[in-house]
Formats: structure tokens, sequence, C-alpha cells
């Protein structure tokens, strides 16, 4: 059982998918108002790690806590605010609309979730696109609707797939900067990510998976040498290949 010393904790979680281990003996603890950022490889475990940690998804063994909350609790769900890797949007609601659907599931009432809405399309410079379908936005406004949606309830803990793939550098400043807003006001923020360069700008922990197996968890400025060659080393090493029929070089 998880020790109750961070805000976001696994102890000795397993998950399996019939013969699959997924996720192996994941120990951490992440304390509250820290960025942290769990990287590693396609496969690695990083999504299923995210998915029994927002209620989505129940440990096979082991266990874990969110802001005091049992990851197994239902309760859960009303504390955390989530933007999943495939955004779970639907292309026939608005921006504004969405928003407002979220107040509703969340039992906020009509004038604060337009308050909120009002502020956030602000913030996420997503006011030109209020009354724009989700079927007809870009890929970015896409991402910035899914992470105002996942802000609007005021969660506790804020778990975020992947999201600086796919997106403008502009989209991806914008982002990076609410999250660091919203941790300094004490909300714990989980992120998966492959963009070393952008983890390095955000992150203040860094855990590492390989093979469903945590293999670091430490501060960034605790990291022995660059975030970058201390990923290839611990995680995954490049392929390396001269591919001699493209032809002969030309330096």
């Amino acid at each position: 059982m998880a020790s109750g010393k961070g805000d976001i904790e696994l102890a000795g979680v397993y998950k399996r998918f019939g013969d699959f281990t997924a996720v192996e003996s994941a120990n951490f603890e992440i304390p509250r108002g820290s960025i942290c950022a769990v990287l590693g490889p396609n496969g690695a475990g990083k999504s299923t790690m995210v998915k029994m940690l927002t209620g989505l998804l129940e440990p096979t063994s082991g266990g874990g806590t969110v802001c005091d909350c049992d990851i197994r609790d239902p309760k859960l769900r009303s504390l955390v605010g989530v933007l999943p890797e495939n955004l779970a949007l639907f292309d026939a609601l608005t921006v504004a609309e969405h928003l407002q659907l979220t107040g509703a599931v969340f039992g906020i009432s009509h004038a604060e979730a337009a308050t909120r809405t009002d502020q956030l399309l602000r913030v996420l410079r997503l006011e030109h696109g209020r009354d724009t379908f989700i079927g007809e936005c870009s890929y970015g406004m896409k991402k910035k609707t899914a992470l105002a949606a996942a802000l609007l309830p005021n969660p506790r803990a804020l778990f975020l797939d992947e999201p600086f793939e796919g997106i403008d550098p502009v989209t991806s400043e914008a982002i990076r900067v609410q999250l660091r807003a919203v941790a300094q006001r004490g909300i714990t923020v989980l992120l998966t990510s492959h963009i070393l360069s952008m983890v390095e700008r955000i992150a203040t922990r860094i855990v590492m998976i390989r093979k469903g197996s945590v293999v670091w968890n430490s501060k960034v400025d605790e990291l022995p040498q660059s975030l970058e060659d201390h990923y290839f080393d611990l995680v995954e090493t490049p392929v390396v290949e001269e591919l001699e029929w493209l032809g002969p070089s030309r330096s």
C-alpha cells in the first residue's frame, strides 16, 4: 500500500493482460505541485500506468493513491483532470459546448462554468474558435480544448498523455506556460512525452520506464548527466546504421 508521502503514489503495482505484463512492480511517489514527466519508448507501459492512476484500469496487484484517494475508488475520477492521447472529443460539438458539457458533468453551475470557460479560452488562445465545431478544428485547437476541459473542474491532479505531440511550437508554448502556472497553484501534473527538449523546459521530476519497470525516478536537477544522454543510457539506445543503398555520401 502507498506510504502517504506523495500526492501521486504507486506501490508494487503490476498490470497484466493475459500472459503479457504491461507494468511490473511500479513504485514511485510524486510530491504535490510537481510536474512529473514519465518517459519511455512506445509500449513501455506509460499509458497503462496513467490509466491505472486515473481509475480507467484496475491494477492486477499492488496499490496506489492520488490526492489521498485510492486508485480503485470511483471517487478518484472527480479529483483528477485527464487529457487522453485520443483526446475523447465530439466532432458535432463546438469548443465552448465541450466546456459547458464538462461543467454540467461535474455539477458546476452554469454561471460558474461560463466564467471558467471564458477564462480558459482566453488563456489558451481559443477565443476565436469558441463556436467552431471540433470536427472543423485543427489538431492544436483540439488538444487545447481537451486541456481546457481537463482544467475546468479545478482538479487536484492533472494527467496528460502526450500533451505536446503533433502540435505547433506556439500551441506547445501556450500549454507549457499554463501547466507551469497550475503547478505553482499546488496542482500536481503527471505527463507522458517523447519530446525530451520540451520535457527539459517544463518538468521538475523525471520517471523513466523500460519494459514496464521504473528504472529512474528523481528531481530533474538530480540527473547525473543531460536528460537525453541519461535516457539513452537507461531506456533505449538509438539505432545508427548506414543505409548504403541510398547512394554515395555527398559530404
